[in-house]
């Protein structure tokens, strides 16, 4: 995982989350998946990554949230 130091994005395990400083999240877009009952989920691989991601922050000493919404984006919300 590469973090640089000015924040505009991160790669992790092949995906490339980018910075959106108005919204203070990273955020990446994978493929469109369904579950059983039809609902959109993430690609299972980006949902890890964000997982991942979410993780680090934590770890390095950030307030993070990882969340998924529609069209594939997955998202790790900085809140500290």
């Amino acid at each position: 995982m590469n973090a640089p130091n000015d924040k505009t994005e991160v790669k992790i395990d092949g995906y490339v989350f980018k910075f959106d400083e108005s919204n203070s999240m990273y955020e990446c877009r994978g493929e469109t998946c369904y579950d059983d009952e039809h609902d959109e989920v993430p690609e299972p691989g980006l949902w890890k990554a964000t997982v991942k991601l979410e993780k680090y922050l934590t770890d390095i000493g950030y307030q993070a949230e990882a969340e998924h919404s529609e069209k594939g984006w997955c998202e790790v919300t900085v809140v500290t």
